[in-house]
């Protein structure tokens, strides 16, 4: 089986994959995680097989290639439809798809149990980034030496809880009505209330205590998302041991605070805390911090992001038991030693997070009256995001996107298979690339990537029997780096030298997430190195950090050709 394995922080005895933002994946235990639409000289993936663990994988050389469907005894289905496309859940995902279709001619209803904009706007991507753009002007003002270094002189720096709590409600709350009125203004049905599948091609929704209305489409798209996922033995309460959901209202900002968790979701929160003033205690099962990053940038961004701040840690810990404040006390957290299981500390802080990733919300679909059973929490799909039964049969006309699949859980990558679905259902098949999909996290400086990490490239490398490349160029020679006092940072390319094919691109440094998509954009396009090394870059910009790394690679082959060279035209 062709696949790619990530391993990184998990929890005992659970099997959900770890912190949402993260592209490598974490998980408890390393399963074979399958990404799609990848080139064949590229990646040599072959589509699905059946694994020992009875996942079903299905295997095509070509669309063409019958599947056998399963409606069996859960009805027939209708001849005549209320919609084209439904899709259950209004998130990034399910908003993507949906005016992809209206664009497409699809009469298009999309269903919302919760609000619209999902994780991602009300309690995630969006409010974060309000919080993180206040943790990043607070890091500028109080730096004496980079507001002398640029000859401006500021009184101490200060904030208002409640204000900075505003501006991320708000922000919030804006892009949710945004979304809403341009699904309202195309034409999408927003139905209100929970969706359950019924049958092929059937789905009821409503609300508690009212009667459910039942509805028909030629095709359903499950896009549910994820909800925070909590290790067992950690007591909630939302006011000091909380989730992300609970962190971004900002309701308090404690003097010290444990994170469980050194992921995306963990990392950024910490900039956000100790930028307001909060001591920081990571908790991280594995050996190193920051476990899903490629490791030099990793042991780069420790030395720039954790080091210098009032960050403590503990690594190759578990969390086993976390007991909120009350009563005079403060919150107690036990550890235990992640390999041995002895007990190692017990750490007495005024607040804890559970940083640990999310979970599928999956539960209440419906899904057994389609024949298909979850895999840890996960639907399980195949390469074009067609739900599988539990006999390894394609369910007609059903797909899943977004975090509910858990093939990557970023909200881009979900509004892409969206996308990718939409281009399916009329008629021009599509699969998606997620290696060329970028993420990022927003701490200051921001770190991004998109494909493998060195460690994963030379694996590869090493099973196909090609060299690997390796390139780097630093912040510290960008004049527009420099003229911002902000030379800290590193962009690293790893790349097949005897073909010019970008394997991946990691940075870290300023506006290291705006960065990273002339990488993924060429990843996608299958640009070449020897190509990309003639596009032009305006001076002085960040952008040209991108075009030294690019041009400081080594390729073998030579460059496409490029057709004539037109005459320039005098204005």
């Amino acid at each position: 089986m062709h696949s790619i394995c990530f391993q990184a922080t998990g929890v005992p005895g659970s099997n959900y994959i770890f912190d949402s933002c993260s592209p490598a994946l974490a998980i408890s235990k390393p399963i074979n995680l399958r990404f799609c639409g990848l080139r064949k000289e590229a990646f040599g993936f072959s589509g699905l097989t059946h694994s020992s663990s009875g996942r079903v994988h299905f295997s095509s050389r070509g669309h063409s290639k019958k599947v056998s469907a399963s409606a069996e005894s859960n009805g027939s289905p209708p001849k005549s439809f209320d919609y084209d496309l439904i899709i259950i859940g209004a998130g990034v995902g399910g908003h993507g798809a949906a005016l992809h279709a209206v664009e497409k001619g699809l009469k298009t209803a999309i269903i919302e149990g919760d609000v619209v904009g999902g994780t991602c706007v009300n309690r995630g991507c969006v409010p974060s980034k309000a919080l993180l753009a206040v943790s990043g002007k607070m890091r500028e003002l109080q730096s004496e030496h980079h507001m002398k270094a640029l000859g401006l002189q500021v009184s101490a720096a200060g904030y208002d809880r409640q204000g900075v709590a505003d501006h991320a409600n708000n922000l919030a709350s804006k892009i949710r009505s945004n979304l809403t009125n341009s699904m309202k203004a195309l034409g999408v049905d927003i139905l209100t209330g929970v969706g359950t599948i019924v049958g092929p091609q059937k789905v009821k929704y409503g609300k508690v205590g009212f009667p459910d209305n039942i509805v028909t489409a030629k095709n359903i798209i499950i896009a549910t998302g994820s909800v925070p996922f909590v290790p067992k033995g950690i007591e909630v309460d939302g006011k000091t041991v909380i989730t992300s959901d609970h962190a971004l209202k900002l309701e308090s900002v404690p003097d010290w605070i444990a994170i469980v968790g050194s992921g995306y979701i963990g990392l950024e929160f910490s900039d956000v805390y100790t930028a307001l003033g909060s001591e920081v205690t990571f908790i991280e099962a594995l050996d190193q911090l920051m476990p899903g990053f490629d490791p030099e940038i990793g042991k780069l961004a420790q030395r720039v992001l954790i080091n210098p701040r009032k960050i403590d840690y503990h690594t190759g810990v578990f969390a086993t038991k976390i007991t909120p404040a009350k009563d005079g006390k403060p919150v107690i957290i036990e550890l235990i030693d992640a390999k041995t299981k002895e007990p190692k500390d017990t750490l007495e802080v005024d607040a804890a997070l559970i940083a640990t990733g999310r979970a599928p919300f999956t539960n209440g679909l419906g899904l057994e009256n389609v024949n298909v059973v979850t895999q840890r929490g996960f639907v399980p799909v195949d390469e074009r995001l067609r739900v599988i039964d539990t006999n390894g049969n394609l369910v007609p006309h059903l797909y899943c996107i977004g975090d509910a699949n858990g093939k990557m859980m970023l909200a881009h990558a979900a509004s892409a298979q969206g996308i990718s679905v939409v281009e399916q259902v009329t008629g021009r098949d599509h699969v998606l690339n997620h290696l060329s999909i970028p993420a990022a996290c927003f701490t200051h400086p921001e770190i991004s990537m998109v494909g493998l990490t060195e460690p994963q490239a030379r694996e590869k490398a090493q099973k196909e029997g090609f060299e690997v490349g390796v390139a780097k160029t630093s912040f510290k020679a960008n004049t527009k780096a420099l003229a911002e006092n902000e030379g800290e940072g590193l962009a690293k390319l790893i790349y097949r030298p005897d073909n010019g094919e970008i394997l991946g691109v990691h940075i870290f440094g300023l506006h290291a997430a705006d960065l990273i998509h002339e990488a993924s954009n060429a990843i996608a396009l299958g640009t070449r190195i020897q190509d990309i090394k003639f596009a032009v870059h305006a001076h002085p910009t960040l952008s040209e950090v991108l075009d030294e790394l690019f041009k400081s690679a080594t390729v073998k082959a030579a460059a496409s050709s490029h057709g004539p060279v037109s005459e320039p035209v005098a204005v």
